[in-house]
């Protein structure tokens, strides 16, 4: 472990380091607050390098330099498009002094030596990649770094602070010696681990703060990533399943004969989640699928609608006991003597995921061995599931981590991982489970629903006097086993509401839990993207209550120094928020923070008199901290405001029958191309370390057009997508 001096050194314990012997070869092999052994982590990476050594290949750290002057950097979190391929590199780059443009990327393995310091397992969520790894990866270079500048002091017989390491080489300036730190790699392995390195400060940074270009887009340009569905073995089988169409039902019987008389089938499995076709190919798999005859047991939602699911959140809120997750002062007191009141209700539907690459994963069974090649978020529990499936310990279980398709939360579950490891069990082969659009949008699980009751009392000056918001819904944690069962507060159901950045002296905030039986899961920016949009757009309501400008009121209400006001100023000024627009647009703003960052978009839409909306423009202002890659924070801003757009402009799950009725992008409509707006970025640098940047940019995105729509029209839009308000994207 480690720990932070006054001096501002960081010291690290000898047992928080892992090192490594000479590699093949000669090599420096070091890692940080790593466990002694790893042991099953280095078989694993060995086993995944064709032809490589296995001593020179033992992955229990992140960082490999060997003989031939290459810097590995282990990236220990998934990629998904969000860019850590190359930001974790970076840290570790900018703090070893190496070589940026020769640097080398492996997926770490799973191993309880890669937790993830936030989430406490090893797993990629919550926009923690980057924050949980700014101090850990920087230790790591600069720990290796003074190990290398040590072994040239001693080869050189001169002192350790005469000598530099710069370039990925260490440098003697009065001798004008120099060594690669490939030459240095075999010494620098024998060099007792520094008991303290210093960090740079940030003037100092060459690399961090700068753009750099993506260290995986030459890979995905020109194809040779790997994605899940490129994984390839001998002898692999595709599989399909068959899955009851009704949340919650089960196989009763089936009848294989017609689907084992399909060329190219090989065997039918009953697993858990259904019944398993197990082919030569997808098309034989999916053939023998739509040839089965399955009796199903529907159970006891096959009368389950949205409707109901809907009329269920109101009785709740009517009746039911609420868990209070925020108050200060007297709400209710203050909402009963206000002469001027507020009062509306919100809904926001069950969302899918809508991963562009369908679930898939990988699995063979062999040697006392389970191996999985997965898109997934979470190697913890890809690993223990695989375990618990097959049979075997989880350390005769490998994980290979492959490049996801889109990840938003969804790959973070297990239950895709769960069939391969069953179909593999049953099939005696490899086998690769690949689920069709449908599977992917039918047997998600979803953002839940949620209906939600505000008030506010407006007081004399135009300011809020009170604030109260019931949130009813269905509880992630509670139904995924992860609060007690007589816990009633999900703290994830209230993110974005509870912590309100506004001056409002009576404010009350409740949850009242009221779950259904449709599955759910982290969705991107999780609790946050119903909220901001909620609280934001009732806002603004409030704003034109009072008659307020919706932008002046917010800057009024934020305390003086909070980071709400950088970026809530920065946005509306480039923007040119109070400046004329063209004809029939109109501007909306909001500010939501979520994920350790402050993001404030405003929108420009234009309304037709059809009622078709259209998003001409989004300035996006994003205090982050330290942006480590400018570049790839842009780029996240313009993905995040792009999946929230969708999500506002025309997606929804609706149940009827117990079944969810969408299945394709035809009716689950995500943004088209054509209705992409031009989005401007612009980054607030407050100093601080790292927030995430992976789901901020998602949550001001719906209220920012809903309040732009309601400027538009005097309309507020309380209902999401945009479809429930009566109007339609252009």
């Amino acid at each position: 472990m480690s720990e932070e001096r006054s001096d501002g050194a960081i010291r690290i314990s000898r047992r928080g380091f892992l090192k490594a012997g000479a590699l093949a070869g000669g090599g420096l092999l070091i890692g940080l607050r790593l466990p002694v052994g790893g042991g099953a982590a280095a078989a694993e990476a060995g086993e995944q390098r064709t032809g490589a050594d296995d001593a020179a290949f033992a992955p229990n750290a992140w960082i490999r330099i060997t003989a031939d002057d290459q810097v590995t950097v282990i990236v220990d979190r998934s990629e998904m498009g969000q860019g850590v391929m190359t930001a974790l590199p970076m840290l570790v780059a900018e703090e070893l002094e190496a070589d940026w443009g020769r640097i080398a990327t492996e997926f770490a393995p799973a191993d309880p030596a890669y937790a993830n310091p936030i989430l406490g397992r090893q797993a990629t969520g919550g926009s923690t990649a980057v924050r949980g790894a700014w101090r850990p990866l920087r230790e790591a270079g600069a720990a290796a770094r003074e190990m290398l500048v040590a072994a040239a002091a001693g080869r050189w017989g001169v002192e350790a602070a005469a000598c530099e390491a710069r370039e990925q080489a260490v440098h003697h300036a009065e001798s004008g010696r120099s060594a690669t730190y490939g030459e240095l790699a075999a010494a620098a392995a024998e060099q007792p681990v520094p008991e303290a390195v210093l960090l740079k400060e940030r003037r100092d940074f060459r690399l961090i703060g700068t753009p750099q270009d993506r260290l995986d887009a030459p890979a995905k340009a020109d194809g040779t990533a790997r994605f899940g569905l490129d994984v390839q073995l001998e002898g692999l089988l595709t599989a399909q399943v068959a899955r009851c169409p009704v949340l919650g039902g089960q196989v009763r019987s089936f009848d294989a004969r017609q689907a084992q008389r399909v060329p190219g089938v090989r065997q039918i499995a009953e697993i858990d989640s259904g019944v398993a076709v197990i082919a030569e190919g997808f098309w034989p798999a999916q053939k023998g699928r739509e040839a089965l005859a399955v009796e199903w047991d529907y159970g006891e939602h096959a009368e389950l609608s949205s409707a109901g699911i809907a009329e269920r959140f109101r009785e709740a809120a009517e009746g039911g006991e609420a868990a209070t997750a925020h108050s200060e002062g007297d709400a209710e007191a203050a909402l009963g003597q206000a002469e001027r009141r507020v009062e509306a209700e919100y809904e926001v539907p069950f969302l899918a995921h809508a991963c562009m690459e369908p679930m898939n994963c990988t699995a063979r069974i062999q040697d006392g061995l389970c191996e999985v090649w997965a898109p997934t978020q979470n190697q913890a529990a890809t690993q223990r599931v695989a375990a618990e499936v097959s049979g075997l310990p989880e350390a005769q279980v490998r994980v290979y981590t492959t490049f996801l398709g889109g990840g938003f939360g969804r790959r973070s579950h297990t239950d895709f991982v769960a069939e391969a490891v069953a179909c593999a069990k049953a099939a005696g082969a490899p086998v690769q489970v690949v689920w069709t659009r449908e599977d992917t949008t039918r047997h998600d699980h979803y953002r839940p629903a949620t209906y939600n009751r505000l008030s506010a009392a407006i007081g004399e000056d135009g300011g809020i006097r009170a604030w109260r918001h019931h949130i009813v819904g269905p509880s992630i944690m509670s139904q995924n086993g992860m609060i007690p069962a007589d816990q009633r507060l999900d703290s994830s159901s209230v993110e974005g509401a509870a912590e309100i950045p506004y001056r409002v002296p009576h404010t009350r905030v409740a949850y009242t839990m009221a779950n259904t039986p449709v599955p759910l899961w982290w969705w991107r920016s999780v609790g946050n993207s119903q909220n901001g949009f909620i609280r934001e757009a009732f806002l603004d309501e409030v704003a034109a209550a009072a008659g307020e400008d919706p932008y002046e009121l917010r800057r009024r209400l934020i305390p003086e120094g909070d980071r709400h006001h950088g970026v809530l100023e920065r946005a509306a000024s480039e923007a040119g928020w109070g400046q004329p627009l063209p004809a029939g647009r109109a501007r909306g703003i909001a500010v939501v923070y979520s994920f350790g960052s402050y993001c404030a978009e405003v929108a420009e839409v234009s309304v037709t008199a059809g009622r078709e909306v259209r998003v001409h423009r989004v300035d996006v202002a994003i205090d982050c901290g330290t942006a480590v890659n400018p570049e790839i924070v842009a780029e996240q801003m313009e993905s995040g405001v792009a999946y929230g757009l969708s999500a506002a402009l025309g997606e929804a799950i609706t149940v009827e029958r117990g079944r969810i009725e969408q299945g394709n992008f035809d009716d689950y409509t995500t943004l088209r191309i054509h209705q992409m707006p031009q989005v401007r970025v612009h980054i607030v640098d407050s100093g601080e370390d790292p927030g995430g940047i992976g789901e901020p940019g998602t949550p001001p995105i719906a209220p920012a057009l809903a309040n732009a729509v309601r400027a538009a029209t005097g309309e507020p839009v309380r209902r999401l997508p945009l479809a429930r308000a009566g109007l339609q994207p252009a």
